[in-house]
């Protein structure tokens, strides 16, 4: 899956397991503190990587995504993604780019709806999310529980075309 930021370089995703060498990203988005020994969520994972002209392409952030069921049906399950960017590599679209792409990889699987819920103050994220293609659809209160406290979720949506 590959995209090209004008500009920037080229972005790629692939696929990753547990074992890939994932570089530690910090965000105050993502300090979960303890974590709940029963959670045993399937995640799968994917590399973002940026080519610029003549050099090789280096990791730049990495994606998530983790079924979503509405019902007991294969048309009821979605997926639900998440991303880092490291530091240095944000505001470029790089996010955008990526998010864009796991979103069509994952339609492409045959999930009709992809979504991403983030932080209503997390402003950043939202701007990827809707250039993305991703729809505002509302805040799910008291959604997640941080080391800091509990926190509000916006909750966005990319619906495959019929």
């Amino acid at each position: 899956m590959l995209g090209d930021l004008q500009g920037v370089g080229e972005i790629t995703i692939c696929q990753i397991d547990d074992n890939y060498p994932r570089q530690l990203i910090p965000s105050p988005y993502d300090n979960w503190g303890e974590m709940a020994a029963m959670n045993k969520m399937l995640i799968d994972r994917w590399c973002i990587k940026l080519a610029v002209a003549g050099k090789p392409a280096i990791d730049v952030g990495y994606l998530s995504a983790h079924a979503v069921w509405y019902g007991p049906t294969v048309a009821s399950k979605a997926m639900n993604i998440g991303i880092s960017i490291i530091a240095e590599f944000r505001g470029q679209g790089i996010g955008t780019m990526s998010q864009r792409l796991l979103a069509e990889h994952l339609h492409e699987q045959g999930y009709l709806r992809v979504e991403a819920s983030t932080d209503v103050e997390n402003k950043s994220e939202q701007h990827a999310l809707a250039g993305a293609g991703f729809q505002f659809e509302g805040i799910a209160r008291l959604a997640q529980g941080r080391a800091d406290g509990i926190h509000d979720l916006q909750v966005w949506s990319h619906i495959a075309n019929p």
